[in-house]
């Protein structure tokens, strides 16, 4: 695709990473066949090829006096998932995600958002990164959940437990990540990991100054706060990387949300020169626990009933860290029964902040996924993302866990 961006963008970090994807765009259209808004809504401006268009004129100055056709721009990035299935279907390449996360920047700079959005989207930056704030208002709402408006209360999950977590006893150490609501939302999924990477001979262990990976931040507006938590993580990380007793293997994600964002920290802090270097060996370091179980003994993790259950791939692990069948063949292994699923590829609707900020459309690819993930009656659902999680669970009577749970043998 041919491109004439404006010179002050151009020269800046942003436009120059966007003009090279803008540039390896054929407009071929393969990516709406795939794009979960696309197909709910029908409108090329709410599928990949029409954003990446929008994205284009946006940085040809083409929306500049035209604030109607700048708000609806802003309007249908905002729409975007980014679940990334385009990407996956892509013939050329595109990397949407990060043009997309440009594109909305530079929206929100020219195009501006009114007051009650902006405020919504300032205390999502606040608040859930934070873990101690998200933790005391999951708290709250939980003790008063009674009076909450039915939507908010929907979203309020029922305490859950660790359990136990094995001391450090093994020569290999792993670290793994808490992040920032999964600890308040689902302490037992790290918990659960710890116990059987204990099994297979390692420690699982965690950085006590870790917490979000910056993701939230990213998405929302806020790139030079989503730095910050970089850096931050990059800190609480590294003197374990270089360790008396043996630096860790891996730095471990059971939240492939998470795992996504810190795999894309050579390319975010590519021009720090203090972080540069650091960034780009905490990227390759990070796996997600998929990949670090896949190579260990973990067939005699099998437990002794087969269980019949429902796989959901989060778009983060599919589509954003390229990781596809890894998951399926280790509980193929291990005896579980893998009912098929129709339409896998296509995203559950939590994508982060969006069930918050497009509710409607977040709940209709819930209804949808729901429906594909129960057609063939499982026993259980099970993905790897704390969002999806949460999100199917607002409205589905089965249990849905991660499925690390079942190598842990938790009852179902």
């Amino acid at each position: 695709m041919q491109t004439q961006i404006l010179t002050a963008l151009r020269q800046t970090h942003e436009g120059k990473v966007a003009e090279d994807i803008l540039r390896r765009c054929v407009h071929c259209g393969f990516c709406n066949a795939t794009c979960p808004t696309y197909q709910l809504l029908g409108d090329e401006n709410d599928g990949p090829r029409g954003r990446i268009y929008l994205i284009k004129q946006l940085m040809e100055g083409q929306l500049e006096n035209t604030p109607d056709s700048g708000r609806k721009t802003l309007q249908h990035l905002d729409r975007c998932l980014l679940c990334r299935s385009c990407e996956t279907t892509c013939p050329s390449g595109v990397e949407y995600g990060k043009l997309l996360d440009i594109g909305r920047h530079i929206a929100e700079k020219h195009v501006g958002r009114d007051r009650a959005d902006k405020t919504l989207r300032k205390r999502l930056r606040t608040y859930l990164p934070k873990r101690d704030l998200f933790s005391i208002g999951l708290s709250l709402g939980r003790t008063f959940k009674p009076l909450l408006p039915e939507k908010l209360a929907n979203k309020i999950t029922v305490p859950r437990t660790a359990g136990h977590w094995p001391k450090a006893r093994h020569d290999r150490w792993i670290l793994v990540l808490d992040g920032c609501v999964q600890p308040a939302l689902s302490p037992d999924i790290n918990a659960a990991a710890a116990r059987v990477f204990d099994k297979l001979g390692i420690s699982l262990v965690t950085a006590p100054k870790a917490g979000c990976c910056g993701a939230v931040s990213q998405h929302l507006g806020a790139p030079e706060d989503a730095l910050d938590y970089m850096r931050r993580n990059i800190d609480a990380w590294w003197p374990y990387l270089s360790r008396k007793e043996g630096a860790v293997e891996a730095i471990l994600t059971t939240a492939s949300g998470c795992g996504v964002m810190i795999k894309e920290y050579a390319h975010h802090l590519r021009h720090d020169p203090e972080y540069a270097i650091k960034a780009e060996r905490i990227s390759h370091l990070c796996k997600d626990i998929a990949e670090v179980i896949a190579k260990e003994n973990y067939q005699q993790l099998a437990p002794h009933k087969a269980t019949r259950i429902a796989w959901h791939p989060p778009c983060t692990l599919q589509h954003g860290q390229k990781i596809r069948g890894v998951v399926e063949n280790i509980l193929l292994d291990c005896g579980f029964v893998l009912l098929p699923v129709a339409d896998e590829h296509l995203c559950c609707g939590s994508a982060g902040t969006y069930s918050i900020l497009q509710p409607e459309l977040s709940q209709q690819l819930r209804s949808n996924k729901l429906a594909n993930l129960t057609q063939h009656q499982p026993e259980a659902i099970v993905t790897a993302n704390i969002g999806c999680q949460t999100h199917l669970q607002e409205s589905c009577d089965l249990p849905v866990m991660h499925w690390i749970h079942l190598l842990d043998q938790t009852n179902i």
